[in-house]
């Protein structure tokens, strides 16, 4: 039988990315949903973005767009410097991306292009960078920067009453849209964890791989975990700079 298994926040950790889909044991037929976030902060930005466009010519994938994919994208389009976004992150990319030919940089603003703002699979579990306001569901957010920039989901999930179930008129009518609800964005080492969080029918993956956490994957079905080394780890010569 084929698995759906979700990807957490990259941010340029390649060998941790390597070293996690190593350890899935992958099928064919197996499936990944990378939550997006594949760049910006260690030093191999680009070559994650190689990568991926490697590895979806033989494995089916699913790419989210992280905030700061569309930083990066935007940035390799326009030029724009976004100073919050030099400051987290995005100064490692524009580095390593000043060293790499026109050609590459086409072939990644197309990957870049193709990345999906969120993804329902068919059982109705949604995939989704950040999180989304619209009470009626992310296809109807006004923004559709919300949608890899919300941060209000994964606030409502930490403060929810456990007590409270699906008939109660408090429970959050976002929750109910879906099955189950995979995001990243916010590491949870923010609240003292180091693996995916589960909380109502929320899963947060983002193991704080920016920073001094691990990359993070998931099985929808039977919520199997593998997890990378702590990235940086993996890279010595930058501990210090995320």
């Amino acid at each position: 039988m084929s698995r759906s298994i979700a990807i957490g926040d990259i941010h340029g950790g390649l060998k941790a990315l390597i070293q996690l889909i190593e350890s899935i044991n992958l099928k064919p037929k197996d499936r990944l949903l990378f939550l997006g976030d594949y760049v910006d902060g260690w030093r191999d930005s680009a070559k994650v973005i190689d990568y991926l466009i490697n590895f979806s010519k033989q494995q089916p994938c699913i790419f989210l767009r992280g905030n700061h994919d569309d930083l990066c994208e935007n940035w390799l389009r326009t030029g724009e410097k976004n100073e919050e976004w030099l400051q987290h992150g995005g100064q490692s990319s524009i580095e390593v991306y000043e060293q790499i030919s026109s050609e590459v940089i086409k072939e990644h603003l197309q990957f870049y292009a193709a990345l999906k703002n969120y993804f329902i699979d068919e059982h109705n579990n949604l995939f989704i960078h950040a999180g989304f306001t619209n009470l009626r569901g992310p296809e109807m957010e006004y923004y559709s920067s919300s949608l890899f920039w919300d941060r209000t989901l994964w606030e409502m999930a930490l403060a929810l009453d456990p007590k409270l179930n699906t008939a109660d008129d408090y429970y959050p009518k976002r929750f109910k849209l879906f099955k189950e609800i995979y995001i990243g964005h916010t590491p949870v080492t923010r609240i003292g964890k180091d693996k995916p969080v589960n909380i109502a029918n929320i899963w947060n993956i983002d193991t704080g791989a920016a920073f001094k956490g691990k990359i993070s994957a998931i099985d929808i079905q039977t919520k199997q975990i593998w997890q990378s080394d702590p990235v940086y780890q993996l890279y010595p010569a930058e501990q210090g700079r995320n």
